[in-house]
């Protein structure tokens, strides 16, 4: 094996790394962001779990937070709180921030 083989699975090794601790990231976020709109919505329980679970399917774990915040402000209208997509979007900035640490603390 060259010294670039050794380079090259270096780089794909920490790319994979890279990306699994993204995953990680974002999964950690959208759960406290289902705490927090669950809050909102006096959800408890059964109820705050399947909305938690709601949020970590595929769609919402991928590259567009669009949807999520769509989504998020839709559960949130249905329920008679008003909060912007631009409010939602601010706290999950907020939440990606605290995944980010609580996970680099090993939490």
């Amino acid at each position: 094996m060259t010294t670039f083989d050794k380079r090259e699975e270096g780089f794909e090794a920490k790319f994979a790394h890279d990306e699994e601790l993204h995953f990680m990231c974002l999964a950690r976020r959208n759960k406290l962001l289902a705490a927090w709109a669950s809050g909102l919505m006096d959800q408890a329980g059964s109820p705050a779990e399947s909305y938690a679970e709601s949020l970590l399917v595929p769609d919402y774990l991928g590259k567009a937070d669009d949807r999520l915040v769509l989504k998020v402000v839709a559960d949130l209208k249905a329920k008679g709180i008003e909060r912007s997509p631009q409010d939602v979007l601010g706290q999950m900035r907020d939440l990606l921030a605290k995944a980010i640490t609580d996970i680099e603390a090993g939490r």
